[in-house]
């Protein structure tokens, strides 16, 4: 039996609005300077009206506590406030970046969104999630997705010092490296699934990411555009925003 519909949050773009991007799974992290520096130079320099990060901006995200002393978060809490002086920025939670709290979201000056959200933009209507809950068919990460995101959970888990926590996601990722290196398939999004989400929404195009598959896919309510991860030290470098304006929507390269 498939999972009930979510509710769909709405957010109607103000009229002054002509242009928006998209862009997701970028799994910032300190390591990866090339990444960093691609997304910064993007969010000075996009002609976007507004930037909608839909989930996975960070490799992981321990607590907001982690960006209140001079580092790498400190520096991305940087980017996101000078990119909010010249458009609007939005944030959905990924999978990587759940814990990503309002106190962030203040500090930054950007817009925390809820998953999913409809926007409407140049008489369309559009669905926004980060895509892994829709990833049905990977039972062990739903099983896990449902755990980490209640509220209990996180409120203990926010409860133990940086370090402890820290250390905690260093394991999880490292155990994600390891299924990758195994060459574990990773479930896709459910076609049944979001062709309903499609539906009850009212929308015509879903857009999201999570799954590092980029494509548009043509769906009988609608269709459905992948975003493409990050990744700067890729051959080639994988750097690339979804753009929307009045004449529909187009992938716009990077690097």
């Amino acid at each position: 039996m498939p999972p009930a519909l979510p509710s769909f949050a709405e957010l109607q773009a103000p009229p002054v609005w002509r242009t928006v991007d998209f862009i997701s799974d970028l799994h910032l992290q300190a390591g990866e300077p090339a990444t960093f520096e691609a997304w910064r130079r993007y969010m000075g320099d996009t002609p976007a009206d507004a930037v909608f990060i839909l989930g996975d901006l960070f490799e992981v995200w321990v607590g907001d506590d982690a960006a209140l002393e001079p580092g790498f978060a400190a520096d991305c809490v940087a980017v996101l406030h000078a990119a909010t002086a010249r458009r609007a920025v939005f944030f959905m939670h990924g999978n990587r970046d759940f814990l990503v709290g309002e106190g962030f979201m203040r500090g930054c000056r950007t817009t925390l969104l809820p998953d999913p959200t409809v926007l409407g933009f140049a008489a369309k209507r559009w669905l926004l999630t980060h895509g892994d809950a829709l990833c049905l068919a990977d039972t062990d990460y739903m099983r896990f997705r449902e755990q980490v995101r209640a509220p209990g959970w996180q409120r203990d888990f926010l409860a133990k010092p940086l370090a402890e926590r820290m250390a905690i996601a260093r394991h999880l990722r490292d155990e994600s490296e390891s299924r990758k290196r195994s060459a574990i398939g990773y479930a896709d999004v459910d076609a049944a699934q979001a062709r309903a989400w499609l539906e009850a929404a009212d929308a015509q195009v879903m857009i999201h990411g999570h799954t590092h598959k980029p494509a548009d896919h043509s769906l009988a309510q609608g269709q459905r555009a992948v975003l493409s991860d990050w990744d700067a030290d890729a051959a080639p470098p994988r750097l690339e925003a979804l753009r929307l304006t009045a004449a529909g929507a187009r992938r716009v390269p990077l690097a």
